[in-house]
């Protein structure tokens, strides 16, 4: 028979032994890796759920389902990124923005100038805040 001092001792864990730590440790990390795997699932079906878009947007209880909005395509910009450091012919202008300059083509310096931007015309890569090459 036990004392209420040598329960309380017990109780509170002062001799638990080894295996018991490290069931209680290897139960921590199973919840870890369930919680984790549950989360990965739970992405994956956000990220399908947005792929699979069927564009209906759901309303209250007593009111149908609306169509969203579409997405506006992307802003036509005046310049595009360069394709394998070179411009589309699309966008022949070659821009420089470290040094703020545009080569036209059949300028001195056009074809050894590697562009950062490609713009479609002098216009505007000069509306956009680039100057002219000189030569």
């Amino acid at each position: 028979m036990m004392t209420a001092v040598e329960a309380d001792y017990k109780s509170v864990g002062v001799g638990t032994s080894a295996p018991m730590r490290h069931r209680s440790l290897w139960r921590a990390v199973g919840l870890g890796l369930l919680a984790a795997g549950a989360y990965a699932v739970w992405r994956a079906i956000d990220i399908n759920r947005a792929l699979n878009d069927t564009g209906w947007e759901a309303q209250p209880f007593p009111f149908p389902p609306q169509p969203r909005p579409p997405i506006p395509a992307e802003i036509d910009r005046p310049w595009v990124e360069p394709v394998e450091r070179a411009c589309p012919t699309s966008h022949p202008v070659k821009a420089k923005l470290r040094s703020g300059i545009f080569h036209e083509p059949g300028g001195a310096s056009y074809e050894r100038t590697v562009p950062d931007r490609c713009y479609r015309d002098a216009d505007a890569a000069e509306a956009d805040g680039l100057r002219r090459a000189q030569r």
